[in-house]
């Protein structure tokens, strides 16, 4: 008898309406792919924590922003966490999956990024600007998102809420990782229309500069995407570490080598991640 291959309950809602992405088509490219070395089964992330334990993973895709289902989502985490459920990515990120904390503490330990306030009496910490952007401290994809004026921004600050000064960046650029590996960058050159992407060409410390957020983050193993902006001096700034469901973009790749690699790549993290766990 053949030995039984690893069951993984794999977490998307294919129906979720992204702007500029295509959730369900990525989903079912990757499951088409993995299916080669594992049982796979889908489900909606409000069906998870009931059905995870007859797994020996679970795997967090494209499944939303967890806002619209905060309470189901706090269950599962409390639920795995407690059964010791493996899923993947793990849940002890310190980034996107934690909420936006960790740009207050990037920001106060001199990392390169965007910086970052969440009181009032902070403000004058960060750079002067003409407009500020004011973000929820549990926000994602946006939502919530607003840009204010120098003469409104403080009374923004409600304790809820993220300030940063607005930063005219030439571009936006996503570096991805398996695990601490480097996959692929991707750029979208026109800073209004953030999701057409294109392959992007590192240049001289694009790569160190992403690996010190992947470092910092300490996830052995999972799917990472670093995202930055070069801004007018030419440096880059974190805008997000997402660790909880980053959209690949992987149709934005111009060969199907890159798409193969990072398949491989996956499922090399996939079984180091069960065999790590067991």
């Amino acid at each position: 008898m053949p030995p039984a291959r690893p069951r993984i309950l794999y977490v998307t809602d294919l129906a979720y309406r992204a702007r500029g992405r295509r959730y369900g088509d990525e989903d079912i490219y990757l499951t088409s792919r993995l299916r080669d070395d594992f049982d796979l089964a889908l489900c909606h992330p409000r069906d998870a924590a009931a059905l995870m334990d007859a797994f020996d993973a679970v795997v967090v895709r494209n499944s939303g922003p967890v806002l619209g289902y905060q309470a189901v989502y706090d269950d599962f985490r409390r639920r795995a966490i407690a059964g010791g459920t493996r899923v993947y990515n793990p849940l002890s990120g310190k980034a996107d999956m934690a909420g936006k904390q960790y740009l207050l503490d990037l920001t106060a330990a001199g990392y390169p990024v965007i910086p970052t306030v969440d009181r009032a009496e902070d403000l004058h910490l960060l750079p002067e600007a003409e407009r500020y952007v004011v973000k929820p401290k549990l926000g994602a994809d946006s939502i919530g998102l607003r840009t204010v004026s120098a003469q409104g921004v403080r009374e923004s600050v409600d304790g809820d809420v993220l300030v940063q000064p607005r930063v005219d960046f030439a571009y936006e650029v996503s570096f991805y990782f398996v695990d601490h590996d480097f996959q692929y960058a991707l750029y979208a050159p026109h800073p209004d229309r953030r999701w057409q992407l294109e392959p992007y060409e590192l240049a001289d410390g694009d790569l160190e500069f992403a690996r010190r957020f992947i470092e910092w983050n300490g996830i052995a193993h999972g799917i990472q995407r670093v995202d930055a902006c070069r801004a007018p001096g030419g440096e880059l700034l974190l805008v997000e570490l997402e660790d909880l469901n980053p959209y690949l973009s992987l149709d934005a790749l111009d060969d199907d080598v890159r798409r193969d690699a990072f398949v491989a790549a996956m499922k090399a993290s996939l079984h180091g991640f069960l065999a790590a766990q067991s």
